[in-house]
C-alpha cells in the first residue's frame, strides 16, 4: 500500500466517522464498526479477515479495559454511596478553595497517576470530580480536563508508569534521572493542558441533557456522618500503591522466587482494583452500617450506565486493529522512517504515527521506542531520557476516536463528539506539542 493512499484511507474513515456521529447523530457503535469494514475491505484486506480482525482488535482492548472499568466503576459507586467522595471533594476544596479545585484535581490526577494506565486513573478519579464539581459549584470539566490531563502527562513521561518502563528499556535510559526530567518536564505540562486550558475552553462549550452516572455520584443528600478522610485516601490509593509494589517487585526480590511471583500477581491492574473493591465493600459498606444485600445493590446498579461506553471502547480497539492489519499504519510508518529528520523529533514522529493509527499510547510508545533505540544505540549527543520523555509525549497526541479514552471522556462527561474534539483531542495536543517543544529546550542545557 502507498503512503499517499494510506493516509487518505486513514483521513477518510476518520472523517467518516466524525460526520456520521455527529451530523447525522447515528448510533456511534454503529458507525465505528462499519467505517472499521469497509476501511479494511477498501484496503484490500481478504473479506474473511475483515470482521475477526475487528473482533480481536476489540476483545483485545476489552480484555483489560473492560474489566477495569466495572471494577473501577464499582469502587467509584462505594466512595459515593459511602460519602467517601464527598468527604475527599469537601477536604480538598476547603484546602484549596472553591477557585482552585481544577489545580488540586490536577495535583491528585498527578499522584494517583503515576503507576496505573490512563484508564484505572480515570475510573478511580471520575467521581471525585462528579462529586466536587458539584459541590465547589463550576462546571464539570473545570474539574475532569485537569484530571485527564494529569493522568495523561504522568502515562507519558514519569516511571514507574508501565509504557514509559518499556520506552526506558528500549532506550538503555537511567530511571533516577527519567523520574527528574519528566517531573520537570511534565508539570508545567499539565499546568497548561489542564487547568488553564480548562478555564479557557469550559466558558465555551455547552452540555446538554442529564448524565446519568452524574446523577448516580451527585445527586444524593451527604451523610451526615462522613468516613475519615484519610482512610477514604487509603482505600482509592490501594491499587495504586498495590500497582507500584508490583512495578518494583524485580527490585525487592529475586526473580522467580515465591515472593516475587505473588508480588507480580498481586500488582496485576485486574487483581488490585478487585482487592480494593472488596476493601471497599468493608471499609466503606458494612464499617458503614451498609447491608450486605445494600452492597450487592450498588455493585450491580453502577454497571448499567457503563455498558455504551464498553462498547464504544471495544469499537475504537476494533477500528485500531484495522488499521494495523490492512497494512496502512505499516506505510505511513514506513514513510517516517525515510526521512531524514533529527532523533529526537524522529521517535516523537514516530509516536505521534503510531498513536493515530493504533490509538493506544502504550503501543505508540512501544512500537515508537522500538524503532528509535537501535537508531539511538549508534548516536551521540542524545540523551536517553529525553528520548523517553519526547517519545511519551508524542504517544498521546490528537486523542483520537480510536483511542478507548476519548470514548471515555466523552460518555462520562456526556459530551458530543465535536465537543470531545474541542476538549479532549485538544488537551492530547497539547501535551504532545508542549512535551517536544520542552524536550528541544532541555536538550540544549543538557548538551549545550
Amino acid at each position: 500500500m502507498s503512503t499517499a493512499f494510506a493516509l487518505a484511507l486513514a483521513s477518510t474513515a476518520i472523517l467518516a466517522i466524525i460526520i456520521l456521529i455527529a451530523r447525522f447523530k447515528l448510533n456511534p457503535f454503529i458507525v465505528l464498526f462499519v467505517v472499521s469494514l469497509a476501511l479494511a475491505l477498501a484496503s484490500g484486506m481478504p473479506p474473511d479477515r475483515v470482521v475477526a480482525s475487528f473482533e480481536n482488535g476489540a476483545g483485545h482492548v476489552l480484555g483489560h479495559v473492560g474489566i477495569v472499568i466495572a471494577l473501577g466503576t464499582m469502587l467509584g459507586k462505594m466512595l459515593a454511596e459511602s460519602g467517601g467522595a464527598d468527604r475527599i471533594a469537601l477536604t480538598v476544596a476547603s484546602v484549596a478553595g472553591k477557585k482552585r479545585v481544577d489545580w488540586a484535581m490536577m495535583v491528585i490526577g498527578l499522584l494517583v497517576g503515576l503507576p496505573v494506565f490512563f484508564e484505572v486513573g480515570f475510573v478511580l478519579l471520575i467521581p471525585l470530580a462528579f462529586v466536587l464539581a458539584a459541590r465547589a459549584d463550576v462546571p464539570l470539566l473545570r474539574v475532569a480536563l485537569p484530571m485527564g490531563a494529569a493522568l495523561s502527562v504522568t502515562h507519558a513521561v514519569l516511571p514507574p508508569h508501565p509504557a514509559t518502563l518499556l520506552a526506558l528499556s528500549a532506550y538503555h535510559a537511567d530511571t533516577g534521572r527519567t523520574i527528574l526530567y519528566g517531573i520537570m518536564i511534565g508539570t508545567p505540562i499539565a499546568m497548561i493542558a489542564g487547568p488553564l486550558y480548562a478555564r479557557f475552553i469550559t466558558p465555551r462549550i455547552r452540555i446538554e441533557g442529564e448524565n446519568p452516572l452524574a446523577a448516580q455520584f451527585v445527586n444524593r443528600d451527604i451523610p451526615e456522618n462522613l468516613p475519615g478522610f484519610w482512610i477514604t485516601v487509603a482505600t482509592i490509593l490501594s491499587p495504586v500503591v498495590i500497582m507500584l509494589i508490583g512495578s518494583m517487585t524485580d527490585t525487592i526480590s529475586h526473580s522467580g522466587s515465591p515472593l516475587n511471583q505473588f508480588l507480580h500477581f498481586v500488582g496485576n491492574t485486574d487483581i488490585a482494583l478487585v482487592i480494593a473493591v472488596i476493601m471497599s465493600f468493608y471499609v466503606l459498606g458494612l464499617a458503614r452500617g451498609f447491608s450486605r444485600e445494600t452492597i450487592l445493590r450498588f455493585s450491580n446498579e453502577c454497571l448499567g450506565p457503563t455498558a455504551l461506553i464498553m462498547l464504544l471502547v471495544g469499537a475504537g480497539g476494533g477500528f485500531g486493529r484495522e488499521l494495523v492489519d490492512s497494512g496502512a499504519s505499516k506505510a505511513i510508518t514506513d514513510a517516517a522512517l525515510s526521512a531524514h529528520v533529527p532523533l529526537l523529533v524522529l521517535g516523537w514522529l514516530m509516536a505521534v504515527i503510531v498513536r493515530i493509527a493504533s490509538g493506544s499510547a502504550t503501543v505508540a510508545m512501544s512500537t515508537a521506542s522500538g524503532i528509535a533505540g537501535p537508531i539511538l544505540a549508534h548516536s551521540h549527543g542524545v540523551s536517553p531520557e529525553l528520548m523517553v520523555i519526547v517519545t511519551g509525549a508524542g504517544s498521546v497526541a490528537f486523542g483520537p476516536m480510536n483511542d478507548a479514552g476519548f470514548w471515555q471522556i466523552k460518555e462520562y462527561l456526556g459530551l458530543t463528539v465535536p465537543q470531545t474534539l474541542k476538549t479532549w483531542s485538544v488537551v492530547e495536543t497539547l501535551i504532545a506539542f508542549l512535551g517536544l517543544g520542552f524536550v528541544l529546550l532541555a536538550s540544549v542545557f543538557i548538551h549545550g
